[in-house]
């Protein structure tokens, strides 16, 4: 299991997702770092859709969207 052992590799050779065998000491902090900015594009996409979001006519049964769609809010509840 493991692909074998480890071979000789030329030192040259530059790869940008690291090269042959890679694990840096810091990839948690990598991770959690990309993880962070994955969601705060999800988020900033995520309110943009939510308030441009109409429907010119009504769906004929609830859908997840209407949870959150400003036009259908009840403004009388809030």
């Amino acid at each position: 299991m493991g692909g074998g052992a480890r071979y000789p590799y030329p030192k040259f050779v530059w790869s940008p997702a690291g090269g042959w065998w890679t694990r840096p000491s810091n990839w948690r902090s990598n991770t959690a770092i990309a993880f962070g900015g994955i969601l705060a594009i999800t988020y900033g996409v995520w309110t943009v859709s939510a308030e441009k979001e109409y429907r010119p006519i009504p769906p004929n049964r609830p859908i997840p969207s209407m949870r959150w769609a400003k036009q259908y809010q009840n403004p009388i509840s809030k």
